[in-house]
């Protein structure tokens, strides 16, 4: 219901004023009114007030002077649309271990980096019903995530039953597949299943997210490293060259074209993979990709570690030669990178990434992120002049709503939208390190690197749930998210 107007509180400079009416509870469900909002969108920048009401934003507008249960002054501040990371992988088995955060500690991390919603990943083992899978990945969420989340599907077969799941798990919103060309006898697929899924989610709404390396040949360099005693983690590094992912992102071009689908590729990690797709999008291909931010800011560089200390840098694909870094950022520059996800898949240093101290086959493949992704390309991206302030909000959370089937509800401050909004400093220093971070593992591939720019609120469906550092919110208040068909960024 709409409040009576009254007359606001006056508000005192740049520090945040919060004004509550006697009877409310901070955690509670309420009106609340931002003052003085500087608003950075995607398009551009704006100077207004900002209702929210019932989870959603119900005015936007100068001067508003409308009584809420809860008034908050941003002035000095950012207000931007809540990020949205879509590649997360949340209480993930891995043999007899799992990934060291669930959905309760990972989500309670996305929201003091300020992410409001993340898509994670159900997965068909093999022998398993595509929907069980996504039955299983739901009871994991439901009644622990505290912002809201959605799902994508990974597949490993793809026969009449597979595909009868997939048609049935559609209509519940989840509209992305992804496919593995990696990690034989486990997780990949042939070309032949690719070709066919491709053409399923053509036909469908739907969109293949694939990852694009040649498995069959890391394979064999495994393989050889492994009889001449090379077990040490820096040849998982050694056993996945540049050449390995750039020959597959190269061959899922030709197969997205003969099925005439788009196709999206994630944690793209090399300058010769990207050319090859800035090569097919300028030949109107519709393919597209995400980075993340160890591809970014960690390069081999880093492998020179003492000790098992490079067992951090075990993700997959693995952290490249720094040259690469540029190259990416270019292409993050000229919308041949659309996105910028976590691929947050944490193993602790101790007692589960050391299962392989003897053989790097056996290292939990995988690394923390999801609590400094907004941070990290804020302060690396903004401040340093790489991209601008709509760029950073676009990649990191309108493009991810628009790609998937979120936008308008999510990625934008628009009356009508949900009121995921995060108010952003950005003059607040911090200093990222595995000491005081939310993250639910024991190091940070970021330790000790002071960024410049952090959250002072996040709000997520009208709910303010960080406030002060202190997480104010509650666990398993987040909803599924009821994706819509998958509409093209188009080739801009």
């Amino acid at each position: 219901m709409r409040r009576s107007r009254k007359p606001l509180s006056t508000f005192v400079g740049s520090r945040v004023r919060i004004s509550l009416s006697p009877q409310c509870k901070i955690n509670s469900t309420m009106s609340i009114l931002l003052k003085r909002c500087q608003i950075i969108s995607a398009e551009d920048n704006s100077f207004a007030d900002i209702l929210i009401e019932n989870e959603k934003i119900t005015a936007i507008q100068p001067n508003l002077n409308i009584e809420a249960e809860k008034i908050i002054d941003a002035n000095d501040f950012y207000v931007i649309p809540g990020g949205i990371d879509v590649h997360t992988h949340l209480d993930m088995p891995l043999g007899n271990i799992k990934s060291s955060d669930n959905f309760e500690t990972g989500t309670i991390a996305a929201a003091f980096g300020g992410t409001t919603s993340i898509l994670d990943f159900a997965t068909q083992s093999r022998g398993m019903k595509i929907y069980n899978a996504f039955e299983l990945w739901m009871k994991k969420a439901e009644g622990n995530s505290v912002i809201d989340f959605g799902f994508h599907m990974i597949v490993t077969s793809l026969n009449d039953d597979d595909l009868y799941d997939l048609k049935k798990i559609l209509q519940h919103g989840v509209t992305s597949i992804k496919l593995f060309m990696a990690y034989p006898g486990v997780l990949m697929v042939d070309n032949k299943t690719i070709l066919n899924a491709l053409e399923f989610a053509r036909d469908n709404g739907a969109l293949i997210c694939l990852h694009a390396e040649d498995g069959n040949e890391i394979e064999k360099n495994i393989q050889r490293y492994i009889v001449n005693g090379n077990t040490g983690p820096e040849f998982h590094v050694s056993s996945r060259p540049a050449i390995t992912e750039s020959t597959a992102v190269e061959y899922a071009i030709n197969l997205a074209k003969q099925a005439r689908s788009p196709i999206y590729i994630v944690h793209l990690s090399t300058a010769d993979a990207l050319n090859k797709i800035i090569e097919a999008r300028k030949n109107q291909i519709p393919i597209y990709a995400e980075t993340c931010p160890q591809y970014l800011f960690c390069s081999i560089d880093d492998l020179n570690k003492p000790g098992f200390e490079n067992a951090k840098y075990v993700f997959t694909p693995p952290p490249r030669e720094k040259w690469n870094q540029e190259k990416l950022w270019e292409g993050i520059q000229n919308n041949f990178i659309q996105i910028i996800s976590t691929d947050h898949c944490p193993f602790n240093l101790v007692g589960q990434k050391e299962i392989g101290k003897n053989d790097f086959t056996k290292i939990p493949n995988g690394c923390p992120g999801i609590e400094n992704r907004i941070q990290l390309l804020f302060d690396e991206g903004v401040n340093k002049g790489r991209i601008s302030l709509n760029k950073w909000v676009e990649i990191i959370s309108t493009n991810p709503a628009k790609m998937f089937g979120l936008y308008p509800r999510k990625g934008t401050i628009e009356v009508g939208s949900d009121a995921d909004i995060v108010i952003w400093n950005p003059k607040k220093e911090n200093i990222i390190s595995a000491k005081t971070h939310h993250m639910a593992v024991d190091y940070n591939l970021y330790e000790g690197r002071k960024v410049i720019g952090d959250v002072e609120f996040v709000i997520s469906r009208g709910e303010v749930i960080i406030e002060n550092n202190k997480f104010v919110g509650k666990k398993g208040r987040g909803v599924f998210l009821k994706r819509n068909k998958i509409q093209s960024l188009g080739n801009k």
